[in-house]
């Protein structure tokens, strides 16, 4: 122990130096009165926090952070700037950020950014926010709080480190768009600049990281442009002793080349032979992907395509796809799906070989590659058979079906594209199809991503030309999802969708499901609606009815010439508009009803129904069951071979009618005189033919007393057997008839007239008359 001394007792102490070796004690003194204790305390902390991060971590559990945060404000300004460093250095701490942002220190720092304030201050408020900007909300607060405009203000400060620091927060800011688009507006462009000619490289690769970010906006673009940013761009790649920010000065170079402006302003400066240097002369992958990039970028641009062509730069693409970087394969890929839209372009792919190596691509596990490749060989393809045809040589549409199941859906409608037109030559689609391509897009029918289902439809458009491809749809469930998207409010899906139910209606079959699937009904509100009718809804659903007559004369009340009347066609009478027209078995199943009866047409021989019959008794599942078929109809098959035999061997056409109509009348009942059709019971036949069948369903040769329309109905289908034309047209009150077209029965009348005239078949009254249409007795018969 030392001697003991007395210390002379004054009025007031004189100034203690404050020592300690404890961080608890200069954390504690951090909240002192003194402001030299709070200077010396500051320093403390400072230099314990920079001795690692244990000891920044102790601090942060001793609550520094908080009257650090105080002081940082405090009107000393040794004790202010000591402060900071002390703040700016334990904020490097990984946990010192979220607790930053609860004691809402941000807005605070950022005021200390002023440039008067001191060059120390600046360095390490900057490092402080440059922890705090990796976190999304402090970044966003940062820009809340006008942090920008000071940042890029002290861009030009003579401290490296305030540079490298306030460099480092810009970038994570422009990350979020919101930044991004206010930094060229407060001038930041000129300062990022100036900041490529720095003697440290670590400040040179941050301004280009952020220049690479802030030039994807177009706006940033033109601004750069004016300030002769191609030039100090170019002064980097033209120096060897920058090889290290070749790579991402390429890469700001390949933001600002979508437009020809710029193109022309680099091609000015040698900037593309430059590029095209990059690209061939061996060097990292990285730099050479980069320059690829920006021959893609210039490529995007239709109106440079002829410049890239003049420097032949199909030839340079076409080497570059059979490189080992993936990234360079993937820009080079880009560009051709770019150059592509150029004829001359296609058709030089081609010949210097460089289709196989894109479809040598579709099997790559990256899926960026595939991507790429898929768009190319889309592009490569479009109005080109001679590509198409490449492509199948080289075995592409195998692989091309295979990313029909991807995950990727860029790459699964790209490949849908090009598969659709690939699938216009003939020996292409058959192989497609082999591949299993109708259940592949089946799939895809049900797929969210509106450009996947647009080419997928479209791909199937093509492919059900084939009927083997038509009933594989069908086979495998892809008529519901088809019809499904004729819901579609978007106009190319609808308007594809309606193209292949155009082109599958005609398979009756597919037809009828299509109905029962409620195609039609679709169809119809479809043609009500002012923007979604189109000509391509109109004629699917003509085609679905063509189709399916029952359901046609049902709905229209009309069957043209055309319309042939075969066996299974049934008349279920006139259907109200939204109401659902039932099949002919479901119709048959129901029990007899008060209502008129379905008039059914079977002209299938006995031999044709009996072998019917026992494949659907082969075809059934229990020995219980028993499928339905329709009654066999002699008599009819009678008048069918009664009027091949009687009316062909005539030579005159109208006498051919008239004796048809003849006959007509005398199966169902004779001529009937006009004022006697009330006591004509052509009704109560009807009814007791519906019951002594027990069915709704009356084949139409049983019926010996008939009216207008069940004698129309019947000479509709006797001339359409024996290959005569006319038509078949419900009217009101149980009328109908039938019209066929003659030319003039009478040529001494006008000599000159050589158009057919149409003439309405009388089977009620005088039958074998020939009533001319719109004439008072045409008139009198279609009507009451």
């Amino acid at each position: 122990m030392g001697k003991k001394t007395e210390t002379p007792i004054k009025e007031a102490f004189e100034p203690l130096p404050v020592e300690s070796k404890n961080p608890a004690t200069a954390v504690l003194l951090l909240s002192s009165p003194e402001e030299d204790i709070l200077v010396k305390a500051c320093e403390a902390v400072h230099s314990f926090a920079e001795k690692g991060d244990e000891n920044k971590a102790s601090l942060l559990g001793l609550g520094a952070l908080k009257p650090l945060c105080q002081l940082i404000t405090h009107n000393n300004k040794l004790v202010r700037r000591n402060a900071f460093m002390a703040l700016g250095t334990v904020a490097t701490n990984g946990d010192a950020p979220n607790a930053l942002k609860k004691l809402n220190a941000i807005p605070s720092i950022i005021e200390n950014m002023c440039l008067e304030e001191d060059i120390v201050v600046h360095e390490f408020a900057t490092m402080c926010l440059a922890s705090l900007s990796v976190d999304f909300a402090c970044k966003n607060q940062i820009f809340e709080s006008k942090g920008l405009p000071p940042l890029i203000q002290l861009l030009s400060s003579p401290d490296p480190d305030v540079k490298k620091n306030s460099l480092e927060i810009i970038f994570n800011l422009v990350q979020d768009f919101q930044s991004r688009q206010e930094v060229h507006k407060l001038g930041g462009i000129p300062p990022l600049l100036e900041l490529l000619k720095s003697d440290f490289p670590v400040i040179q690769l941050l301004a280009l990281n952020t220049l690479q970010i802030i030039t994807i906006d177009k706006e940033t673009q033109n601004i750069f442009r004016e300030m002769q940013g191609f030039e100090k761009l170019m002064d980097i790649l033209y120096n060897v002793d920058f090889t290290d920010l070749h790579a991402v000065t390429l890469q700001v170079v390949a933001n600002c080349l979508s437009d020809s402006e710029s193109v022309q302003l680099i091609q000015k400066g040698g900037g593309l032979s430059r590029l095209m240097e990059f690209i061939l002369t061996p060097s990292m992958p990285q730099i050479q992907s980069s320059a690829v990039k920006c021959i893609a970028r210039v490529a995007q641009n239709s109106e440079n395509h002829e410049l890239l062509h003049e420097q032949d730069v199909e030839k340079v693409l076409v080497e570059l796809l059979s490189v080992a970087d993936v990234s360079v394969k993937t820009y080079a890929c880009q560009a051709v799906a770019a150059m592509s839209f150029q004829l001359a372009s296609k058709d030089r792919f081609r010949d210097l070989g460089g289709i196989p190596a894109v479809v040598q691509m579709l099997s790559s596990e990256s899926l960026v590659l595939k991507e790429a490749a898929t768009q190319a060989l889309s592009n490569l393809t479009h109005n080109n058979q001679l590509n198409a045809l490449a492509v199948y040589e080289a075995g592409g549409h195998a692989f091309l079906v295979q990313q029909l199941h991807g995950s990727c859906q860029r790459t699964v409608a790209n490949s849908a594209a090009t598969l659709c037109c690939m699938a216009e030559q003939e020996i292409i689609r058959c192989s497609i199809l082999s591949h299993g391509a109708i259940q592949a897009l089946v799939e895809l029918l049900k797929s969210t991503d509106t450009q996947v289902l647009v080419n997928a439809v479209m791909c199937l458009a093509v492919l059900v030309s084939d009927k083997g491809a038509r009933a594989e749809l069908q086979r495998t469930g892809g008529l519901h999802p088809l019809v499904n998207l004729l819901h579609s409010n978007h106009k190319e899906v609808l308007h594809n969708a309606c193209l292949v139910v155009n082109i599958c209606a005609c398979d009756e079959l597919a037809a009828v499901e299509m109905y029962k699937l409620g195609a039609l009904d679709i169809l119809q509100e479809i043609s009500q609606s002012e923007s979604r009718r189109n000509s391509f809804s109109k004629l699917a659903m003509i085609s679905l009815l063509d189709s399916n007559l029952p359901v046609k004369y049902s709905l229209t009340g009309r069957l043209a010439s055309t319309d042939i009347i075969t066996s299974g066609f049934y008349d279920a009478g006139k259907a109200h508009p939204g109401q659902k027209i039932l099949s002919l078995e479901e119709l048959s199943t129901q029990a007899v009803n008060q209502q008129r009866p379905i008039i059914v047409i079977n002209t299938a021989t006995e031999k044709t129904t009996e072998e019917d019959k026992q494949k659907d008794e082969g075809q059934s599942e229990t020995p219980t069951e028993k499928p339905w078929r329709m009654m066999h109809d002699v008599s009819l098959q009678i008048l069918v071979k009664t009027a091949r035999e009687s009316i062909l061997p005539l030579n005159d056409e109208q006498e051919q009618y008239a004796t048809l109509a003849r006959l007509v009348s005398e199966a169902m009942g004779g001529p009937v005189e006009m004022d006697k059709m009330h006591e004509f019971p052509w009704m109560l036949h009807l009814s007791r033919l519906k019951y002594q069948l027990q069915s709704n369903a009356v084949s139409i040769g049983l019926i010996k007393t008939g009216s207008y329309c069940q004698r129309a109905l019947l000479f509709k289908c006797l001339a359409d057997c024996i290959g005569m034309s006319c038509t078949l047209v419900r009217g009101e009150y149980n009328r109908a008839w039938n019209e066929v077209l003659l030319f003039n029965r009478n040529p001494s009348k006008n000599p000159l007239s050589s158009k057919p005239c149409g003439y309405i078949v009388d089977l009620m009254h005088q039958p074998g008359s020939l009533l001319e249409v719109n004439t008072p007795a045409a008139i009198q018969y279609q009507t009451i």
